[in-house]
């Protein structure tokens, strides 16, 4: 069962927020504001905060510069995960991958699907991590950035969490960058 460790310390993580939506602005921006309360709540760091359209390319922008950002540890997006057509965060966001976290959808959903049933299968949550940095995909209401922050992300983003989290194995993302080719090794 997942407990706090009350014996180690809190590590503050640095977290962007993106906002996609055609719609919004910082003054309207309940999901951003959402997240962006949350996880300040606790103890991270904003480092930064932005609101782009539905644009495959501004998307994907924005994301790879937090990507390449040293002080940036997380990035969570919040809207254009729906079926609609300017719903594209998703295909903005997961060719940057390298590696997907097909965990996050199912939990996502799960949790979704206790509070509004079968309509959470309008959502094409999605998560991975790129460049050492994790990204968190959710759908734009408030609703969904609260249970997505409440339900997984505050615990997986809280290095205290017992069994495991993703705080502790952050210093190991970019192993494979840091390796050497194995002498001999034809590939």
């Amino acid at each position: 069962m997942m407990a706090i460790d009350e014996s180690k310390s809190f590590i503050p993580l640095n977290i962007a927020v993106l906002t996609v939506s055609d719609t919004r602005s910082l003054a309207d921006d309940k999901s951003g504001t959402t997240l962006s309360d949350r996880l300040t709540a606790v103890g991270h760091r904003l480092a930064a905060r932005e609101i782009v359209t539905d644009d495959v390319e501004k998307i994907r922008a924005v994301v790879k510069s937090w990507i390449a950002d040293p002080g940036v540890d997380v990035v969570i997006t919040t809207g254009g995960t729906g079926f609609t057509g300017r719903d594209v965060t998703p295909e903005a966001i997961e060719p940057l991958f390298e590696k997907r976290m097909d965990g996050f959808s199912i939990a996502f959903h799960m949790l979704s699907h206790a509070k509004i049933g079968t309509s959470t299968i309008q959502s094409r949550a999605t998560a991975g991590v790129a460049g050492a940095t994790y990204i968190f995909c959710l759908p734009g209401s408030p609703g969904a950035c609260r249970d997505g922050w409440d339900g997984i992300l505050a615990a997986q983003l809280d290095y205290r969490t017992r069994p495991c989290n993703f705080v502790e194995i952050m210093p190991r993302l970019d192993e494979h960058l840091r390796r050497s080719k194995a002498q001999g090794a034809t590939a």
